[in-house]
């Protein structure tokens, strides 16, 4: 088990060089989207419209933030659990999507795409919203705002403390005997 500090946008060989069990401490700019924005997004792919973001190298966290005390960017922000975005993430790892981050396990054909398209999968703590959300030092809405919590955020991550579940190895962390943090 390794440690790394990377920085987002992600590039392929930022994450082939990952494994299951390794701790990352990501910087940069990764956005939110859960089910709706999801199909939303995916709904503008098939309509050929312009996607809100950029998909090459992006890091997508599977979370629906509370609403921001005062003199802070975001409320809680901890992961949501992520086999409700099965559908979608083989498509958005073949357009250029590098990682997401939430919790619990993912399908047989999401660690498929994560191999053929170089991608990972992060796990966030659960319920521990409130401390990763310190890890957060910007947020805006930037689609969807409709969808309240669940709307698309740019967000800027400073040290925001991962796990690789998933590697683009074909490895699991869950699926290591005796696994642990």
């Amino acid at each position: 088990m390794a440690t790394y500090t990377m920085t987002a946008p992600l590039k392929d060989e930022d994450v082939a060089k990952l494994r299951a069990g390794d701790v990352v401490k990501l910087s940069g700019i990764i956005y939110t989207a859960r089910d709706a924005a999801h199909k939303r997004l995916c709904d503008m792919l098939d309509n050929n419209e312009e996607l809100p973001f950029e998909l090459q190298g992006a890091v997508i966290y599977y979370v629906g933030p509370s609403p921001a005390p005062e003199g802070r960017p975001i409320g809680s922000a901890g992961p949501t659990t992520s086999y409700r975005m099965d559908t979608y993430a083989p498509r958005l790892h073949s357009l250029g999507v590098k990682a997401s981050v939430g919790k619990g396990k993912r399908s047989p054909e999401v660690r498929k795409a994560l191999q053929k398209h170089t991608g990972v999968y992060f796990g966030a703590t659960g319920g521990a919203g409130a401390l990763l959300s310190q890890c957060i030092t910007g947020a805006e809405v930037i689609a969807f705002d409709d969808l309240g919590p669940e709307a698309i955020r740019k967000l800027t991550v400073d040290n925001f403390p991962l796990l690789v579940v998933n590697d683009s190895h074909g490895e699991e962390q869950y699926a290591k005997p005796n696994f642990e943090f």
